[in-house]
Order: structure tokens, then C-alpha cells, then sequence
């Protein structure tokens, strides 16, 4: 692995970072926009998300769908610029929606925060959702704490799924329908915490699972939204690699990219604070070069 480098300044917080016709694609919360970024840091906003922008992903005919976090939509940008909303998870989300992963097919698994995590609430489970490629919503699997990134393997077998405040990563197969089944644990870190208050929770929480993206090993490299850190995790918890983030900031989701996918891209922020992200410009892009190509998807 080669040391960090600085791809990208100035945003206010970056999210849901994706490697796409040969350009990276991000989030930033806060700017409400969809930036793709050339890999000399030149960056162009694609798409306005008033609603928050987070989770991205391709559907077969090119769209782009976008999670819009506080309205608790998905929008979908035709390959022409036209801007449809694709699905409304209002009736099954209970806190705002977040990260993605979009199936081969075009199906879309995503998560939600469960409760109001910048108010200070109390942690209460949340549901994985499954868009089908025509729109209809469904619930895919119940009681995960804070889904947050996720990945599906190669084959489209399985889908893993980080969850935040579950001190691990949760498998399930994908059946034939694309519903999930045989609910795993993929890694685990330490015992699944009980929810309620929030700052007795902290307090059992050895990795905070963010954003997270496959190797062609079958590793998982994850940002640890709690430790300042992106680390390498096989199946069954052992960490093989670790990451610091630059001085001053954490990392709060990566993914593999570049011509050969062995570059690794880190989005930095010094915190997750809404409030402070809004009133600053301080999160950053880096990247970092490592041995093994990603894979699956996103």
C-alpha cells in the first residue's frame, strides 16, 4: 500500500463514493449535490439533491440512482439528465435513508438510520428495503442496527451489509426473487449491542462498519466511522490491513476504483456532526494505492 494523497478539498461531507466510467461519483450532504471528479481532481456537479444526496448506483440502461435522505426517496437520472423519482421507502424507513448497493439487475437494497441519530435519540433498529428495478418497494430483512454500507459478492449470491451500531457486518443470500435469506454473521467485533441511550451504546462499539466496498480476495474494506481508520476485514473478523485517516479527520466510507481498481478512495471528514459539516468546507478526498483489485458490487 502506498501512502495517502490528496484527490479532493473543500467539500462539506462526502459519502457514498462510487467508481464509474472512469470518473469517481460522491455525495456531499451539505453542498446537496452529486459531484463526478476525473482522477486529476477536477470535479463537475451532475445532480442537485435537495433532499440530501447519499447512496449511489447504476440501473442496466445507465440511470443513476440517488438516495435522498431527508425526503426518504430514491431518484433516478435517465442516461438523458431527465431527474424521476424511482421510489418513496416513507412508509419503511424510520429515520433517514442512506446507503446503497444496486444489484446487477437493477435491484437496489438500501438502509436507513432507524431513529434520529443528529437529534441525540435513542438507537432503535432499522429495515434493509429492496427496490425491484420497476419501482416496488419491499422490506428485505428487519432488526439491523444502523444499515449502512453494503456490498454484493461477484456471483450475486450474497449481499453483506455494515451495520453501524451492530458492531459487525450481516450476511444473507440473495434468492432467486431477490429476496434475502440465511441472515449470517459475516464479522463481528464484539457483542450485538442492546439498543438505547446512545452514549451507554458508544461505550460497547469496537468498529463503527460506514461505507464499505469489496476486493477481489473477498475482503471488505470498511470505513470505521469510530477510530479514524479504513482496515481490510476477512470473513469471520480478522483485520488484515488498517488505514489512518490524515491528521484531524476520520473516514466515514471508501471504495476501490481507478483503470485497474486497485485505487483505494477515502472520504475524510473531522467529524459526522451536521451541524459542524454544514458551517465548514473540511472534508476531503484521498486516495491510497493497494495490491488487490476491488470486485461485486458497488
Amino acid at each position: 500500500m502506498t501512502g495517502l494523497n490528496v484527490l479532493l478539498e473543500g467539500g462539506c461531507f462526502f459519502e457514498g463514493p462510487r467508481w464509474h466510467d472512469g470518473r469517481w461519483w460522491v455525495s456531499d450532504f451539505y453542498r446537496h449535490g452529486v459531484f463526478a471528479i476525473d482522477d486529476q481532481g477536477a470535479a463537475e456537479e451532475v445532480m442537485a439533491v435537495p433532499g440530501q444526496p447519499s447512496g449511489l448506483g447504476w440501473m442496466p440502461d445507465g440511470s443513476l440512482l440517488v438516495v435522498s435522505m431527508l425526503d426518504k426517496r430514491i431518484l433516478r437520472r435517465s442516461p438523458d439528465g431527465q431527474v424521476s423519482e424511482h421510489a418513496d421507502l416513507s412508509q419503511y424507513a424510520t429515520g433517514p435513508v442512506n446507503d446503497m448497493v444496486v444489484a446487477a439487475d437493477g435491484s437496489a437494497y438500501v438502509g436507513n438510520f432507524g431513529f434520529d441519530l443528529m437529534a441525540g435519540a435513542d438507537l432503535e433498529p432499522a429495515k434493509l428495503v429492496r427496490i425491484a428495478p420497476t419501482g416496488e418497494v419491499s422490506v428485505a430483512a428487519e432488526d439491523l442496527l444502523f444499515p449502512n454500507g453494503a456490498v454484493i459478492t461477484p456471483d450475486g449470491a450474497t449481499l453483506i451489509v455494515g451495520e453501524t451500531f451492530g458492531n459487525g457486518l450481516t450476511a444473507f443470500t440473495i434468492g432467486r426473487h431477490g429476496q434475502l435469506e440465511n441472515r449470517r454473521d459475516w464479522a463481528r467485533f464484539g457483542p450485538r449491542p442492546t439498543p438505547g441511550p446512545r452514549a451507554e451504546l458508544l461505550k460497547q462499539l469496537a468498529v463503527g462498519p460506514d461505507g464499505c466496498c469489496l476486493d477481489a480476495e473477498g475482503q471488505i474494506w470498511i470505513a470505521d466511522a469510530f477510530n479514524r481508520r479504513c482496515i481490510r476485514v476477512a470473513e469471520g473478523s480478522t483485520i488484515t490491513d488498517e488505514i489512518a485517516a490524515p491528521e484531524g479527520q476520520g473516514v466515514f466510507a471508501c471504495m476501490l476504483g481507478g483503470e485497474d481498481g486497485r485505487t483505494l478512495l477515502l472520504c475524510c471528514a473531522p467529524d459526522s456532526a451536521a451541524g459542524r459539516r454544514k458551517a465548514a468546507r473540511e472534508a476531503t478526498l484521498v486516495t491510497a494505492r493497494v495490491a488487490v483489485p476491488g470486485a461485486g458490487r458497488p
